[in-house]
C-alpha cells in the first residue's frame, strides 16, 4: 500500500513539470517557466506551489537561485511508482550534488570554514567526471587564457596531491591562489595563463600546500 504524500492535481502537474523538464534539458524549471506553461499569471503562484511541494517533503528548494529546485528521489520515485507513470530514472535531477560556495579566504584559515560558505548550488553530478567538494569563487583574470573568468564558479576536488600540469587550489603563505601547477628539480612553479601576470616561484621557506584540484567550471553567465 502507498503511504508517500498525497498532492493535489495542481501539485502533481507541476511536479511532472520538473521532471519532464530536469530530463530533457538537465536543468529544473525557473519559476517563471512553470507559471507560463501552466498559465499562472505571475511566478509567485509557482512559487506557492513549489513550496507546498517542499513541505510534503518531494522537493527542496534551494535559495539564491533561479533554478533551485531539487527533486527528492525517494518520494518522487513512490509518487511514480504508485501512479504507473515511468520517467527514466535515475533522470539527472536524482543525482544532484549540494556544493558549498566559497568566497573569498581569509588568512590562515581552512576553504570551508563555514564563514566563507556564502551559500550552497545544487548540481549535476553528471557535469563532472571527478566528484567535486565544493566551489570556488574565482578573483582576477590570471586564468583568462584557458577561459577561466573573474567571478566564475571553480568546481574544486580536496586533495593534497596533484601532478604536473594541472589547474590547482593552492596556498602560498596566507593566500589562496588558483594556478597551473609545476614542479622542477629544483622548485615549485604556480603557472598562471595570462602573460600579464608573473610566475610564482614557490620559495623552500615559505609554507605551500595543494588544497584541491580542478575539476570543472561553472560560468558566471550560467548564474543569471
Amino acid at each position: 500500500m502507498f503511504n508517500g504524500p498525497k498532492l493535489t492535481a495542481r501539485q502533481q502537474q507541476i511536479l511532472d513539470l520538473i521532471q519532464t523538464a530536469i530530463a530533457q534539458s538537465g536543468a529544473p524549471p525557473t519559476r517563471a517557466e512553470i507559471a507560463k506553461q501552466l498559465g499562472f499569471k505571475s511566478a509567485n503562484a509557482a512559487e506557492e506551489h513549489l513550496q507546498a511541494l517542499a513541505r510534503k517533503g518531494v522537493i527542496e528548494l534551494v535559495s539564491g537561485t533561479s533554478r533551485g529546485i531539487r527533486l527528492r528521489g525517494d518520494a518522487v520515485r513512490s509518487l511514480n511508482a504508485a501512479r504507473g507513470t515511468q520517467f527514466n530514472l535515475p533522470i539527472p535531477g536524482l543525482s544532484q550534488l549540494a556544493l558549498p560556495l566559497v568566497g573569498r579566504v581569509a588568512a590562515g584559515s581552512p576553504i570551508l570554514a563555514q564563514e566563507h560558505v556564502e551559500q550552497t548550488y545544487c548540481v549535476e553530478s553528471s557535469l563532472f567526471q571527478r566528484k567535486p567538494d565544493y566551489l570556488l569563487k574565482v578573483r582576477g583574470m590570471s586564468m583568462r587564457d584557458v577561459g577561466i573568468m573573474d567571478g566564475d564558479l571553480l568546481a574544486v576536488q580536496q586533495t593534497r596531491e596533484a601532478r604536473n600540469g594541472q589547474i590547482i587550489v593552492a596556498r602560498i603563505g596566507e593566500e589562496v591562489t588558483v594556478k597551473r601547477l609545476r614542479r622542477t628539480a629544483h622548485a615549485i612553479e604556480l603557472l598562471p595563463e595570462n602573460p600579464d601576470f608573473p610566475v610564482i616561484v614557490v620559495q623552500p621557506d615559505e609554507p605551500f600546500e595543494i588544497e584541491g584540484l580542478a575539476v570543472g567550471l561553472i560560468r558566471n553567465t550560467m548564474l543569471i
